[in-house]
C-alpha cells in the first residue's frame, strides 16, 4: 500500500511545490483566505465521504472570489499537484512485476481519487486505490486500514504501508500491518529489503 501525496505525488509539475504556491497569481483568489475558508472549515467532512467537493467550495467561492467556479479551481488544483516521483514508481512498476500486489492507500475526497487514478494515469500500475472518502475514514484512524485491507483480501500482516506521515505509520501498525515512513532518502528497493 502506498500513500499520494508526500510520497508518490509531489506537488507542482514544474518545481514540486505546493499546488497552491501562485494561485494568487494565476486565478486571483488567495491562498490562505481558501485554506481558511475551505480546508480548515470543511476538508474532514469532503475528505470521509460525508460532504461534496463541489458543494462546498463553489459556496466559499462566492464568498472569496466570486469570479471564480469550483470546476475551475479544481481543475487548476488537480493539474497543479501532479507531480510524480517517476523514479518511485519504476521501482514500484518492477515490484509488481515480481509478484506483488500495489495498492494505494490515501486520504482522498472522490474527485480527485478519480483524477489520479484515470487522469494522472495509476490504474495502470496499481491493483486498486482505497481512499478515504470512499472508506469514510481517513489515515490514521483504525477503521481506514480495517476497510482497506477487507476490500483487498489482503489479511493485516500481509500488508505494507509506504507513507510519510509518522502518525499513519504508527495507525498502521496499530491495525497489524508492517509500515515504513518515506523519507526519499533510500531507493525503495534498500528500504523493502529487511521488511519484505
Amino acid at each position: 500500500m502506498v500513500d499520494v501525496d508526500g510520497v508518490l505525488v509531489h506537488g507542482r509539475l514544474e518545481d514540486g511545490r505546493h499546488w497552491s504556491t501562485s494561485l494568487e497569481a494565476d486565478l486571483g483568489v488567495s491562498a490562505e483566505a481558501l485554506r481558511r475558508e475551505f480546508f480548515d472549515s470543511h476538508w474532514n467532512e469532503i475528505i470521509t465521504g460525508r460532504a461534496m467537493l463541489r458543494d462546498h467550495l463553489q459556496a466559499v467561492l462566492q464568498k472569496i472570489a466570486p469570479h471564480l467556479t469550483a470546476d475551475q479551481l479544481i481543475s487548476y488544483w488537480f493539474a497543479t499537484d501532479a507531480c510524480l516521483d517517476e523514479k518511485l514508481l519504476r521501482d514500484l512498476i518492477q515490484l509488481r512485476s515480481s509478484g506483488f500486489q500495489l495498492h494505494l492507500a490515501t486520504n482522498q475526497e472522490h474527485l480527485r481519487a478519480r483524477y489520479l487514478w484515470d487522469e494522472l494515469g495509476l490504474a495502470a500500475h496499481f491493483d486498486s486505490i482505497q481512499y478515504s472518502a470512499q472508506i469514510g475514514a481517513k489515515k490514521p484512524e483504525l477503521e481506514f486500514f480495517r476497510t482497506a485491507a477487507s476490500r483487498t483480501g489482503l489479511s493485516p500482516d500481509e500488508i505494507l504501508l509506504i507513507d510519510d506521515s509518522v502518525e499513519n505509520v504508527q495507525g498502521a501498525k496499530i491495525a497489524g500491518w508492517k509500515a515504513v515512513l518515506w523519507r526519499a532518502e533510500k531507493p525503495l528497493f534498500e528500504i523493502l529489503k529487511d521488511i519484505v
